[in-house]
């Protein structure tokens, strides 16, 4: 089967990296050989990490490398992550979601089928992003989605002709290989108690920011522990992380790491881990899939829904409406119950994984192998 994938890849976000890391790896699992073509904003160096065909994403360059992959391809795969909104600016054909629109539009006429997988819809509050919407969405032959909140919000949006299912964000498949060289990079002893920290910049609710240093305070003071911040999109988180730093009566006791590392070896820096504490969605995944207990500040629907799935939104807060009192106890308890917390982890986090692999298998009962 000849497969193009279209997604927010080859820009550095570790979350969307992890995503393509996780469907080229399962679709080589779960399909006898498939050609695989990833449209990249860095098309070789996606093309040397992943053992793939990479063309240029954007319509400066290599269209006609573009439209010779959709007419040779079986199926575009669009997807996962949060592709199908408009929280970025939308103008009538520049932004996130013309873009991916426009692409299955154009695998449409090339003849290629078309499958939305693993997406979190929304939001889409402009006009314009509803017109889209509702013209180009529908031309897809199927939809698979992270949450049954965006398997809603798509039918709002009037997106109902394509038959959708609701999975789990395919990173939950991610196939990890074992090593340790961002836990190397840092000059730890073996016997601190981590905290991974991962945040980013969200300007409607800055004051998070005062709050995550004042927990990260306390907890140093209460249980000795040491955070270490874990930046997935480095442009961004970098200077968000200094931004709680620069509020930390104790930052001389934190660590950050590298942003340059792959998602494996984040990934494998949040197993040592024995609380995970922020925003990003992906690395929040990390920690259920690593078994490690996390307290998550919800941007977004898709961090809500995914707390709520792996049985940590108890803990957890929409950003907005953090009660600092209440964010030490919580984080207090979870550092005090970890094997608690695990077993209310463990049982969720294999179905969240049972149902990240349906997704591969929906895509063979669709569109054969």
């Amino acid at each position: 089967m000849k497969i193009v994938l279209s997604g927010f890849y080859g820009l550095g976000n570790t979350g969307d990296e992890a995503i393509l890391k996780a469907i080229v790896d399962n679709l080589r699992s779960e399909l006898n050989n498939p050609d695989i073509t990833v449209f990249s904003l860095s098309p070789e160096l996606t093309a040397k990490e992943h053992g793939v065909k990479s063309v240029y994403r954007g319509w400066r360059h290599q269209n006609k490398e573009k439209v010779k992959a959709l007419r040779d391809a079986d199926l575009l795969i669009s997807g996962g992550g949060g592709l199908l909104q408009d929280t970025y600016p939308t103008k009538f054909l520049f932004g996130p979601l013309p873009y991916y629109l426009l692409i299955v539009f154009l695998a449409k006429l090339c003849g290629a089928k078309v499958m939305f997988f693993s997406q979190g819809i929304g939001p889409v509050t402009s006009t314009w992003g509803k017109i889209l919407m509702k013209t180009f969405a529908n031309l897809a032959d199927f939809v698979t989605v992270r949450d049954q909140y965006s398997k809603d919000y798509l039918h709002s949006l009037g997106v109902k002709r394509p038959e959708t299912v609701v999975t789990a964000d395919i990173v939950f498949a991610f196939r990890a290989d074992e090593e340790n060289s961002a836990y190397d990079s840092l000059p730890l002893k073996g016997d601190e108690k981590i905290v991974a920290v991962t945040v980013r910049p969200w300007f409607e609710h800055p004051d998070y920011i005062e709050k995550m240093a004042h927990l990260l305070d306390e907890l140093i003071e209460q249980r000795g522990v040491t955070p270490v911040f874990v930046p997935m999109e480095g442009k961004y988180d970098v200077p968000a992380s200094n931004d709680v730093l620069s509020h930390m009566k104790h930052a001389d006791k934190t660590y950050m790491l590298g942003s340059e590392f792959s998602p494996n070896q984040f990934l494998n820096f949040i197993r040592h881990a024995d609380l995970t504490v922020g925003l990003r969605l992906h690395a929040l995944i990390f920690s259920a899939l690593s078994n490690v207990p996390h307290l998550g500040f919800s941007y977004d629907k898709k961090v809500e829904s995914f707390l709520k799935r792996s049985g940590m939104w108890d803990y957890s807060f929409r950003l907005g409406e953090i009660d600092q009192a209440k964010l030490l106890e919580n984080a207090l308890y979870l550092l005090d119950n970890k094997e608690d917390a695990q077993q209310t982890m463990e049982p969720n986090v294999d179905q969240l994984r049972r149902e990240a692999m349906r997704n591969l298998d929906l895509l063979k009962e669709k569109f054969g192998n």
